[in-house]
């Protein structure tokens, strides 16, 4: 009887275990997404607010997806008319997709002072698809808004 305790015990602390572990998972993932989300739209938030950041964009027309490989995280992000829109679900078409490995590539890719996309594609971090100058523009205008936000 104490065998079939300990036993039940053991299974309820593993599956407890589990189920602590993608909880953990998706917490990290929804922060990462969020992160993302927050960023994107400090971006967009900025181009309507500060004409010289929006020169970055003039007459710049664009689709961007940025996602996790296990499709936890999907952001997209779209330049039209001088303006930026963020969407928190995939988007048609994209000019460029970014594929990140996990929300630990994303969280240093984002947070990076120098991003450095070449070696991200190099490690296996991100996979791009598409053309690697969006990726480029995109880098430098959230650079731009972190130095404007840290000073």
């Amino acid at each position: 009887m104490l065998d079939a305790i300990a036993n039940t015990l053991l299974f309820r602390e593993a599956r407890l275990h589990r189920v602590q572990g993608k909880f953990a998972d998706c917490l990290r993932s929804e922060a990462a997404e969020g992160f993302l989300d927050l960023l994107l739209n400090g971006m967009a938030l900025m181009l309507l607010v500060l004409p010289e950041y929006r020169r970055n964009i003039e007459g710049f027309n664009g689709k961007y997806l940025l996602k996790s490989r296990d499709g936890s995280i999907t952001v997209s992000a779209t330049f039209a008319k001088n303006r930026m829109k963020v969407s928190r679900t995939a988007v048609a078409d994209p000019n460029v997709t970014v594929t990140f490995k996990d929300d630990a590539a994303l969280r240093n890719f984002l947070l990076s002072e120098q991003p450095d996309i070449l070696n991200s594609i190099l490690q296996q971090l991100i996979e791009v698809d598409g053309n690697l100058n969006y990726i480029y523009k995109l880098g430098y205008m959230a650079n731009h808004l972190r130095l404007a936000i840290t000073g």
